[in-house]
């Protein structure tokens, strides 16, 4: 963060490598990159991300297959061009740092996502994934998700947010190993503003469809409803949504329970523990 913040005082171009889980030519990724190109001097763009839609994938890696990258074109006119990688999220990102790109990224953006990554929904996503993958190699790193029912102006405002949400974030920061998990509900200027939140909790009742197939075969399709019956801490992100402000939170991946330690040591400390 601080190479950033050096840049911000030099006028320096901010690298940014982009990515998303739902594909590169998916409308989000495409809007963000065109917002930030055409209304943000100062930016130097990166695209590496999915060649097709990978959602819900969570952290998943490539490791028994070879991976693949092609370069395509994003906007028409801008010369802006991606590459398309027949991975994950994860590898997407792995790859970029790697092995794909000239120089660091200081900043990775993951988004813009069709549909919300709130509280616990983030362990499946390869939106919010792509982003643990930046965390981990040292890099700041945001999610950036459009809720439920978002049309395409509502991809533009956020990506709006986003362009002007990056220079606060270089002028002041944040802690190391943690990334920005942003959600962004529809409506555009009806938004009320944006709120630092806490993850919820989003549980589902899941309901297995069974069908059979052509041949006979029975096979499973799994929907699931939320279940909004839990109650919701107020500083969570799942309510700030649900009144129509912007959640960003702040996601630390130490997953260690210290509290749990003099527990466990309790039922260690016991001779007969280990076979003889």
């Amino acid at each position: 963060m601080k190479g950033a913040k050096n840049k911000l005082k030099e006028k320096e171009p901010i690298h940014i490598l982009l990515t998303n889980d739902d594909g590169i030519h998916a409308e989000g990724i495409r809007v963000l990159s065109q917002i930030l190109h055409e209304e943000h001097q100062g930016i130097k763009l990166s695209i590496v991300a999915p060649d097709r839609e990978r959602s819900a994938i969570g952290h998943a890696i490539t490791m028994h297959r070879p991976l693949r990258v092609e370069e395509v074109s994003l906007l028409h006119n801008s010369g802006l061009r991606g590459s398309a990688v027949n991975g994950t999220p994860s590898d997407c990102v792995k790859l970029a740092v790697e092995a794909l790109l000239d120089d660091r990224p200081d900043l990775i953006i993951s988004g813009i996502n069709r549909g919300s990554n709130l509280g616990t929904d983030i362990l499946y996503s390869g939106t919010v994934s792509a982003a643990v993958e930046g965390v981990m190699h040292g890099i700041p790193s945001m999610a950036v998700s459009l809720t439920e029912g978002g049309k395409s102006d509502d991809f533009a405002y956020a990506a709006r947010f986003v362009g002007k949400l990056v220079r606060r974030f270089f002028a002041n920061g944040l802690p190391e190993a943690t990334l920005l998990n942003i959600n962004v509900p529809p409506g555009g200027a009806k938004v009320k503003g944006a709120r630092a939140t806490t993850l919820g909790i989003r549980r589902y009742r899941n309901a297995f469809d069974c069908r059979v197939d052509p041949r006979g075969m029975q096979y499973y399709w799994l929907a699931g409803d939320v279940v909004e019956d839990d109650p919701e801490e107020e500083s969570s992100d799942t309510r700030a949504v649900r009144e129509g402000f912007i959640s960003l939170t702040p996601i630390y991946f130490q997953l260690t329970n210290h509290e749990a330690l003099p527990a466990l040591k309790k039922i260690l400390d016991w001779p007969g523990l280990l076979p003889q």
